[in-house]
């Protein structure tokens, strides 16, 4: 098995520095748990590099969730993505079973920009996730004004706004793989009738020839179940679209966390194979070449 989505620091103002050991802690950890490729996927904003994308926020007409969100961005924003690049590729030279990647957010009318900007970096694999709409981050559930605005909206418009950001990420062609599909089911809230947009999910992947990804994050939230959910990944089965696995980790002890559980979510939905990537090249392993064996953690 595959754990493609993996950060190197937890949320919050901190340090930003990535090293060597500690990318070889994690392989390690992989390893022990049958994990034979992991991808290092830190999140783009993350990095000075993306500055040039602040202020998206000031296209929210509500004035407090865009406060809000600048304020979150400063707090997350110091490390350098060139920093960042050479340690990865040199654990990748050292033997490490490792992979270059990013997490790419979707920026409305901005994806050119996000391309021109990650331009030239070698990149094995890049994630896509929506983590906002306009500057409501509706899956950071620390912040009160972002929790709030769960109960100041339908949840058929939430569903709907994600999906349409989906859709044009997915359209955009910046990324290899949407991560953590339906993340507007993170607090376990859904729309009375689900599969219009979960068919929406899946057209979009299978119409842009992206990959999903199959994620344990969603049993560490509200909702308590992993993403996709079962109805959503057999679409995208049906629809051909090709998958990757991932604990979603901010720390090594939670790299290939409920990979049995994963596992038996791919064989319900009747996948034999994952994707992998190189260069942003995407191939397929085999689900059996290893198995994510971690201790189940809510």
């Amino acid at each position: 098995m595959l754990d493609y989505h993996l950060h190197l620091w937890e949320h919050g103002p901190r340090s930003l520095d990535a090293t060597i050991d500690q990318v070889a802690q994690y392989c390690q950890r992989a390893v022990a748990a049958g994990v034979t490729e992991i991808a290092l996927t830190e999140h783009f904003y993350r990095f000075e590099q993306a500055g040039a994308l602040a202020g998206f926020w000031d296209d929210d007409p509500d004035p407090n969730l865009a406060h809000h969100m600048a304020r979150k961005w400063t707090e997350e924003q110091g490390a350098d993505l060139d920093r960042y690049v050479e340690v990865v590729l040199a654990a990748k030279a050292a033997g490490l079973p490792v992979v270059l990647g990013l997490e790419v957010d979707h920026y409305p009318d901005r994806m050119d920009k996000v391309a021109s900007l990650l331009a030239g970096y070698p990149f094995d694999v890049l994630l896509g996730s929506v983590h906002w709409i306009g500057a409501w981050g509706f899956d950071n559930l620390t912040v009160p004004a972002f929790a709030a605005e769960w109960d100041a909206r339908s949840i058929e418009s939430i569903w709907h706004s994600y999906t349409l950001a989906l859709e044009e990420l997915a359209d955009s062609g910046v990324c290899d793989v949407l991560a953590h599909p339906d993340l507007c089911a993170i607090t376990g809230r859904m729309p009375a009738v689900p599969d219009e947009f979960y068919d929406r999910m899946a057209d979009a992947a299978a119409g842009s020839g992206i990959a999903a990804e199959v994620s344990a994050a969603g049993w560490r939230k509200p909702l308590a179940a992993a993403y996709p959910a079962l109805p959503l990944l057999s679409r995208f089965g049906a629809r051909g679209v090709p998958v990757t696995t991932a604990s979603d980790a901010h720390s090594h002890d939670r790299v290939a966390e409920r990979g049995d559980d994963l596992r038996s979510l791919l064989a319900a939905a009747g996948y034999e194979n994952l994707a992998a990537f190189r260069g942003r090249q995407r191939h397929l392993v085999p689900i059996e070449a290893g198995v994510m064996t971690g201790e189940a953690q809510g």
